[in-house]
């Protein structure tokens, strides 16, 4: 496959019929090449809040009720009141995933690009990376659900809303690569508003590889489970959010390629009620089933559980 740097991927990703002590030893060999992640031991985060952190509420956009922080976080924020499912971040995601201590992030890094010399975008890029903690809009690593191994990539909407460039694209298409070399299951977390405007036509190329990445791991045998969140919209829904073996979402989730107003003004009809949300979709057989936020981690593993058996 060729990458959008126009240079060919060093590294083969065409299965090969490895002996299992051959696989285990590949296996072993990349994840020596990654990088760990801190201790990932809760969802809380590293540093213990402040007094003023303490004393904070944060106000749920949809029942209005105010919650107290603390709380918000202990319950993955989700408003303990009405049920919403609100924005979470990628790190704080995969804390909540991942077994304690086994999250290890894959170290491959995509240097900035600015193709159309979009004012202000690497200055953007550089506070974004400083405030969020990730390099770009998804994060990516090998770590273990209930004892059992995956790749989990996670998309951070704290990211320019998770939106899907070069560096977004090269990254999720070097999962599917590694979780083919490796032979694991991959488990991918949308959120997204699309492609990303400052990198143009560029940004768009990303829905065929990524696609093409996607049909390589499953003509190879690969278990994929994608997990929609809000909002899981435009290019990032066109391509390889919806070609999942298994698809997940959270209540509420907002999930198409155009925005219900978008379309409303384009067809001149009013949509039906809760057209495009997870639940309307499940009804129509897009969402295989909607799952709580807390109960992500229990309904993977007895996915990945029922699914156990070893890749040749």
């Amino acid at each position: 496959m060729i990458s959008i740097f126009g240079k060919r991927r060093e590294k083969e990703t065409e299965a090969k019929d490895l002996s299992p002590e051959a696989a285990g030893k590949e296996v072993a060999d990349i994840l020596d090449e990654l990088e760990e992640v801190g201790e990932a031991q809760d969802v809380e985060p590293e540093e213990e809040p402040t007094e003023e952190e303490k004393g904070a509420v944060m106000t749920c956009s949809g029942c209005k009720a105010e919650i107290p922080v603390p709380i918000m976080r202990q319950n993955l924020y989700v408003c303990p009141k009405c049920g919403k499912h609100l924005p979470v971040s990628a790190q704080r995601r995969v804390r909540s995933l991942t077994d304690p201590g086994t999250f290890r992030k894959l170290k491959y890094r995509v240097p900035f690009v600015n193709p159309l010399d979009y004012p202000e975008y690497e200055e953007k890029i550089s506070k974004l990376q400083a405030k969020t903690g990730l390099d770009e809009g998804v994060l990516a690593g090998i770590g273990e659900i209930d004892g059992r191994r995956a790749l989990i990539c996670v998309m951070g909407s704290e990211f320019l809303m998770g939106s899907m460039g070069i560096a977004v694209g090269e990254k999720i298409t070097n999962a599917f690569e590694v979780a083919d070399k490796c032979k694991l299951p991959i488990i991918v977390f949308t959120a997204s508003g699309g492609a990303r405007m400052q990198e143009g036509i560029l940004s768009l190329m990303q829905m065929a590889k990524t696609s093409a990445a996607v049909e390589k791991f499953s003509e190879h045998g690969g278990l994929y489970i994608s997990c929609l969140t809000h909002p899981t919209t435009g290019g990032v829904s066109a391509s390889f959010a919806m070609l999942a073996d298994i698809t997940l979402a959270e209540p509420g989730a907002l999930i198409g390629f155009a925005g219900p107003r978008v379309i409303e003004q384009t067809i001149g009809q009013t949509l039906p009620e809760g057209f495009q949300r997870a639940e309307y979709l499940e009804q129509h057989g897009y969402v295989d089933q909607i799952v709580e936020r807390s109960e992500m981690k229990q309904v993977i593993s007895q996915i990945l559980k029922l699914h156990d058996r070893k890749r040749r």
